[in-house]
């Protein structure tokens, strides 16, 4: 798995705004990430359709960055199809795309007509496609999300590792101590850069304070030590403060550096901005005071 950490570095941009990358603006923007070094580019699968056809765009528009997805819904993808997308993804533009998979939930595979059944053993039997598929995407090339002890050991054992979200270094720590060096560790790192504690939380709050009603990410952060005080709608201060790298870049690259000091061998940076809801839906400003930060961090060797 060398390899991968390679060609992730370290640092990587997270952004819900890059999986429009048919618009034009778009593809500017990630080429402009590409070109203040940012070694990785990450999208989520969102509800999947598009998500494969935007990889190839951020692969055209950025051609020195590894493009990964994290994470596509596994429910109604076929692995042939995915093997075969991905093949011709390598021959065009060299191997640079990484599949990140997720199960998603029970509605997701009921809206594809699909029996969720115990999310390790249905993931398994998607791997097992891949595997045998005309053209399989190797291990070193996929990952998954994964959270939970089980997943976790599906992710160490069956790919290059795995992308936690809501998570703590804390967490990347007690991982890392569990199932050893080999797997990729690659947590999502929410960031506001703002000082102002009120505006900071509320701006990620507005980001990502609904997953926190989930109940996979409810177990997790129980695990990880939280309450009932803290998983409140929205979550707590203290929950956001653990989970939200907020304030000035010195704080963010402080947090960066906790997760990697814990473990951690690449942190995905999602930009969340007071001002999102102003119409500008590209923090491009953010992300190049942020590209300040990349000779900060060392990059894994073999």
């Amino acid at each position: 798995m060398d390899h991968v950490r390679r060609t992730l570095g370290p640092v990587g941009i997270w952004s819900m705004e890059l999986r429009a990358a048919a618009r034009p603006e778009v593809r500017e923007a990630a080429a402009e990430l590409d070109e203040l070094g940012f070694p990785a580019l990450w999208i989520p699968g969102l509800d999947g359709p598009g998500a494969v056809d935007d990889v190839e765009h951020l692969l055209v528009a950025a051609p020195h960055a590894t493009i990964a997805l994290g994470v596509l819904s596994m429910w109604g993808q076929d692995p042939a199809a995915v093997g075969s997308r991905w093949s011709a993804l390598d021959a065009a533009y060299g191997p640079r795309a990484v599949l990140g998979l997720g199960v998603s939930n029970a509605h997701s595979a009921a809206n594809a007509g699909q029996d969720y059944g115990k999310p390790t053993v249905s993931m398994r039997r998607f791997l097992d496609g891949l595997d045998a598929a005309p053209h399989p995407i190797t291990a070193e090339r996929r990952l998954l999300g994964a959270l939970g002890p089980k997943m976790v050991d599906l992710a160490s054992s069956r790919t290059s590792g795995w992308h936690p979200f809501l998570v703590t270094p804390e967490y990347s720590a007690a991982q890392r101590a569990r199932v050893g060096d080999a797997p990729l560790i690659a947590p999502h790192l929410a960031v506001v850069l703002d000082r102002d504690p009120t505006r900071a939380r509320a701006a990620a709050r507005a980001g990502i304070g609904m997953f926190i009603g989930f109940p996979a990410y409810r177990a997790n952060l129980g695990r990880l030590g939280f309450g009932a005080q803290d998983l409140i709608p929205g979550g707590s201060d203290r929950l956001i403060d653990a989970l939200v790298a907020w304030g000035d870049l010195d704080d963010v690259a402080d947090r960066i550096q906790a997760h990697l000091d814990a473990g951690a061998d690449h942190v995905t940076v999602h930009v969340l901005r007071p001002d999102a809801g102003d119409g500008a839906d590209l923090p491009r400003q953010q992300w190049r005071e942020l590209a300040t930060l990349l000779p900060r961090f060392t990059p894994h060797t073999d």
